[in-house]
């Protein structure tokens, strides 16, 4: 992400993004927030209070009405009249209230005396209130339908028998009230807009209920009152929001931004006498803020730190100095560690019996782990593993030391019990520090493959056999070099066939530890090896250190990551035959090529392609190399079993001739066009691996390489 760098801001960007601006605009959306949620507060006050008042006094006028109603009139005849007459009537008889043969049905009922008593009694009660109206009705559940007894409404009044839909759970409540509080249901008819309907039961002397004394009171009176209650207290709010916002940014500026500003522009002028160079400066020392709280807290502890910090740059200029001195004789110093081990790979290239590879991954800038492999013969490799106590350069200088004293051992015959027991002794003599060092040794016989080794407190190798995978060999452990001046150490014997690897290693692999303190183990650091058992020992070592880092993670390196792998192939086989270069000894060639191939197992493709390339080149050279006399052909063949390859040799002394010079034949053209010759070592060419020629000491060379 890149770094944003100081400037001063624009008139514009002050304007949208100053501190100012930014406190201007949340005491505004702080104000209109609250003034929002008091808005809600005193709504739902007042339209709670407003509307209660209209319920109650709908109940109780209900309820009054209720009582002079059942002293003047029995109202259950007339209501068991008009409930029985439509319920008795089919659904499509009820379904138009307003037709002329639906009322027929109630017509009578008008002129019953107890009809016109109790319409007398409702509305007396009506003419005196406020409500938008009062009657008698009564609800039937099973059509969802409040049936009209009597309505004393002259604009709009309801015969008996009138019936409107009304919603379920409003009948419900009706029906089923208990007696406890107000009996009322608010709704929104769409002929009426809201309303509120409040009531009381009339019950028969049974306790039946069999009619409603039911009063209406409009609640569009509420809805306009709150509206109205919205404008004045929102014009109210814009009044009020704009004088405290006011008042408030002027404060802030005051004792927040002014301050603030001042200090940015100490610390402005600060970085610029810096970057000029000005080394004694008083910018903050200048300031004189008077805030009486963290602000003026700020400005004095800046002054402080101006202060602080001009004595602190003198001292970081020398500290600085001697930090990178002592940085670049570290990284000098690990230059000429890395460089005292051997890390040009392939070690060996003109070997073929061995393979070798190894790494070191100090802890620190440089480390206290080592390994070595040198030649102490034509015949014999040694192979060093060692691990230093302690890091850092304490224990690369021990190191160094102890590294020259073995290898200066190695180079008097002994075997490598006796070596370490000269080393020890050597160590010994001059280790005032106590410091010791754990050592692998081992000297192998290339030609048979035996390995003598003796272990000095080191982490046990870790061996494959051909076909097998890699187990932990659980040699013999001697005390550490640099413990105790007359240990003796043991030798003991590894049989190396052909195909077989070591692995020897530092603890820092088996200790590598995770962010959870766990450790990479033993276990899985043979896990790891047989994860690429068949591969070289470069590929083995780039395995295992994969699956360390991906086990540590994150976690810091704690300790030297020392590795080395060796495989042992044994001497390729040479086999050499010499005849005279004539025609008739060609199919003593051939048998003596394919008896080598029979070894290795050849396939029959691999067998067919060779014997077609010995034949074409022995035949020229019993053709062509000797036109005026007789002379030897000498067939060298040379087998790797580890590498599944074979390579031929045909040498003879004739007149030099390189047949890869020959004119490649055009092979698009019928038989009949093609020229003579050419198309044998044609074949060979596309056939064979490698094909090689070279003319040395009066001799022609052809090699041929192919892998099986």
């Amino acid at each position: 992400m890149p770094k944003k760098s100081v400037r001063e801001m624009t008139k514009r960007e002050r304007i949208r993004h100053s501190l100012s601006s930014r406190i201007f605009r949340f005491v505004l959306l702080g104000s209109v927030l609250l003034g929002i949620v008091c808005l809600l507060i005193g709504l739902s006050l007042y339209t709670v209070a407003v509307a209660r008042q209209d319920i109650s006094t709908a109940f109780n006028l209900s309820r009054n009405a209720s009582a002079v109603l059942s002293k003047a009139a029995n109202t259950e005849p007339l209501s068991r009249d008009v409930m029985n007459r439509y319920r008795a009537l089919s659904e499509s008889e009820r379904a138009d209230p307003s037709s002329e043969s639906y009322k027929a049905h109630f017509a009578d009922l008008t002129k019953r005396e107890d009809y016109k008593m109790i319409l007398s009694v409702l509305s007396d009660y009506r003419q005196s209130s406020d409500v938008y109206d009062i009657y008698l009705a009564m609800y039937d559940i099973d059509t969802d339908a409040m049936v009209y007894i009597a309505d004393p409404d002259s604009n709009n009044p309801y015969e008996p028998g009138a019936w409107e839909s009304v919603r379920h759970e409003g009948i419900k409540k009706f029906l089923e009230w208990d007696g406890t509080g107000m009996l009322y249901d608010i709704g929104k008819p769409e002929k009426y807009g809201w309303m509120c309907t409040s009531g009381v039961p009339v019950r028969s002397r049974s306790g039946e209920v069999t009619g409603f004394i039911l009063a209406d009171v409009t609640l569009n009176n509420v809805v306009s009152g709150m509206w109205s209650f919205v404008l004045q207290y929102f014009v109210a709010l814009l009044l009020v929001i704009a004088l405290f916002g006011f008042l408030l940014l002027r404060y802030m500026k005051k004792t927040v931004v002014k301050p603030i500003d001042d200090i940015t522009a100490a610390s402005r002028n600060y970085s610029a006498d810096k970057k000029a160079g000005v080394q004694n400066t008083a910018h903050f020392t200048n300031l004189d803020i008077r805030t009486g709280d963290e602000i003026e807290n700020l400005a004095l502890t800046v002054k402080e730190m101006e202060g602080n910090l001009q004595d602190y740059e003198k001292n970081l200029t020398s500290i600085t100095a001697e930090k990178q001195r002592i940085h670049t004789e570290l990284t000098l110093a690990n230059k000429i560690q890395a460089d005292m081990l051997p890390n040009i790979f392939p070690a060996f290239p003109d070997r073929d019996e061995f393979d070798i590879y190894a790494s070191m991954i100090p802890a620190k800038e440089v480390g206290g782990d080592f390994y070595d492999f040198f030649f102490i013969d034509r015949d014999h490799l040694a192979l060093v593993i060692a691990d230093v106590s302690g890091k850092g350069i304490p224990a690369a200088m021990f190191m160094v030391m102890a590294k020259g004293i073995i290898e200066t051992q190695c180079m008097s015959g002994s075997t490598p019990a006796q070596i370490l027991t000269e080393v020890n002794r050597l160590i010994c003599a001059k280790n005032r520090e106590k410091m010791f060092v754990t050592v692998w040794l081992g000297i192998v016989d290339l030609r048979s493959g035996e390995l003598i080794a003796a272990n000095a407190g080191h982490e046990y190798p870790i061996l494959k056999n051909p076909d097998s995978n890699f187990e932990v060999l659980k040699d013999k452990h001697g005390f550490v070099i640099g413990g105790f001046e007359r240990i003796r150490y043991k030798d003991y014997t590894i049989r190396m066939q052909p195909g077989s690897k070591l692995f020897v290693y530092t603890d820092g692999v088996a200790e590598a530890t995770d962010a959870d303190e766990k450790m990479f183990g033993l276990e899985r650091t043979v896990a790891a090896l047989n994860k690429a058992k068949d591969k070289s020992p470069q590929i083995i070592l780039e395995t295992v250190d994969a699956d360390v880092r991906e086990f540590v993670g994150d976690a810091e390196q704690f300790d030297d990551l020392t590795m080395m792998c060796f495989a042992y192939y044994g001497a390729p086989a040479v086999k050499e035959l010499t005849v005279p270069a004539r025609i008739d000894r060609q199919p003593q060639v051939t048998a003596f090529v394919e008896a080598e191939l029979n070894a290795m197992d050849c396939s029959c493709s691999g067998r067919s392609q060779i014997n077609i390339a010995i034949d074409e080149l022995f035949g020229n050279i019993a053709s062509y190399a000797y036109p005026d006399s007789e002379g030897n052909a000498t067939v060298r063949v040379k087998t790797d079993r580890q590498k599944t390859e074979i390579t031929v040799t045909l040498i003879d002394s004739g007149i030099p001739f390189d047949p890869l010079q020959a004119q490649e034949p055009d092979i698009t053209l019928p038989t009949h066009q093609r020229k003579v010759g050419g198309l044998g070592i044609h074949m060979v060419k596309n056939s064979m691996d490698a094909v090689d020629y070279e003319y040395k000491d009066g001799q022609n060379v052809l090699t041929i390489r192919k892998k099986l």
